[in-house]
């Protein structure tokens, strides 16, 4: 196997095109923090992106930040740290649940897999931040879209497509990003005890109201005991997170307490508990504990999602949490293999539809299993489209989204990413 390490721009381009020049596929990672998701590669080359990296430009009165796809996103978000600043959506880290390192993940991985993290409700995700990227196209084609402020009138969104498209149509090689700044004071109020149709209720009246949550979740019983070093305890928490400057998040937690105060027992939580906790569910530390068993990660209706895992539980053995006021589901599977996969698939079809990706599990299950959302017919061949004009080779990480005999390897459209 050769590996390709380019430092620069051009040196990616050239490499592309003798890749496309010579139909030898490539496999393409940054730090590879996220090369468990997805089919197994099978791939001769690999273009390592890790050496190109930097912050190009960042104004911090602008809200803008650049920089190059290899850019380590722990790097990043130190920079905006000094400066009061933040990716608002902040991106998920799935190093730790995939069996690696925290901190792994690049800037351009953040892109290529539309991360984002418990602020979705409020923030979005990678997609609704990106201002303009660099990249190159399968066939060995330099292009550029957007560019460096947030109102821009370029033609197509090309950086939103690259959203969530796993490296199958282009390399990035320079992402530009909105950046916001960070809040003031952070205070999560935690509901205790309540089972999952309560808490979704709870968190349903409390998203209704004026308090302008940024975040809700529900951890069940044990599964709280796992985050922020067991600082929860072991009764089941439902949190809502409240950010901003201090006496308008006092003013917004009293209202809470006031709208919820027959639900249960209430707790205040703060400082670097409550980031802690925020950051575990973020990166399903409840989960990460092992790679034995596989992880799912279901998005569907808020209102349906506890009724789908009671439904899944009555037929399999099955471990939960619920982010995004139960729209999104983390779970934990007993079993490998087809009837799980299509079990669980099937459900999420009853309870109102959704996406369900397979996470983390072993190569041979993920070789046997559809890892993304398969597609209806429609959408399959819009992506096939696409990715004939942008990949007509299949060279760039072909079969990581879909069987390699398939063109449509852009994937789903999972929770509005890529199209």
């Amino acid at each position: 196997m050769t590996t390709f390490t380019p430092s620069t721009a051009a040196e990616t381009l050239s490499t592309v095109a003798w890749a496309a020049a010579e139909d030898s596929p490539l496999e393409i990672l940054g730090h590879g923090s996220k090369r468990g998701i997805g089919r197994p590669l099978q791939t001769e080359h690999t273009l390592d992106l890790s050496k190109l990296s930097g912050v190009t430009l960042y104004e911090p009165a602008e809200l803008v930040l650049s920089a190059k796809a290899g850019t380590p996103l722990a790097d990043i978000e130190s920079l905006l740290a000094e400066n009061g600043q933040q990716l608002a959506f902040e991106p998920l880290d799935y190093g730790p649940l995939l069996g690696g390192e925290l901190g792994r993940g690049t800037i351009g991985g953040v892109l290529a897999a539309n991360l984002c993290g418990p602020r979705r409700l409020k923030a979005g995700a990678a997609r609704d931040h990106i201002l303009g990227v660099a990249a190159v196209s399968g066939r060995g084609e330099a292009f550029k879209s957007g560019g460096r402020v947030v109102k821009n009138v370029t033609g197509y969104d090309l950086s939103k497509l690259m959203a969530n498209s796993w490296g199958t149509l282009a390399v990035l090689t320079d992402v530009t990003f909105k950046v916001l700044p960070s809040a003031e004071t952070e205070v999560t109020l935690a509901l205790r005890g309540l089972l999952d149709d309560h808490a979704a209720a709870a968190m349903a009246l409390a998203l209704g109201s004026s308090a302008e949550i940024s975040s809700a979740a529900h951890l069940p019983e044990r599964v709280a005991a796992r985050v922020a070093g067991g600082s929860l305890g072991n009764a089941a928490a439902t949190l809502l997170r409240v950010e901003g400057f201090g006496p308008s998040v006092a003013y917004r937690i009293a209202a809470l307490k006031d709208l919820l105060g027959n639900a249960g027992p209430l707790e205040e939580i703060s400082g670097d508990i409550s980031q802690s906790v925020w950051r575990d569910i973020r990166d399903c530390a409840p989960f990460a504990d092992g790679l034995e068993k596989p992880v799912w990660r279901v998005s569907m209706a808020p209102a349906q999602g506890h009724q789908m895992v009671l439904a899944l539980r009555m037929q399999a053995a099955a471990d939960a949490f619920y982010d995004w006021q139960g729209g999104l589901i983390w779970l934990r599977m007993d079993e490998h293999g087809d009837p799980e996969a299509d079990l669980l698939r099937g459900l999420v079809r009853q309870y109102g539809g959704g996406h369900a990706t397979l996470v983390r599990a072993a190569p041979s299950h993920r070789a046997a299993v559809p890892v993304f959302e398969p597609q209806a017919p429609q959408l399959a061949a819009l992506s096939a489209r696409l990715k004939a004009e942008f990949d007509p080779k299949n060279i760039l990480n072909p079969g990581r989204m879909a069987p390699a005999a398939s063109s449509a390897t852009l994937g789903t459209a999972t929770e509005g990413a890529a199209l």
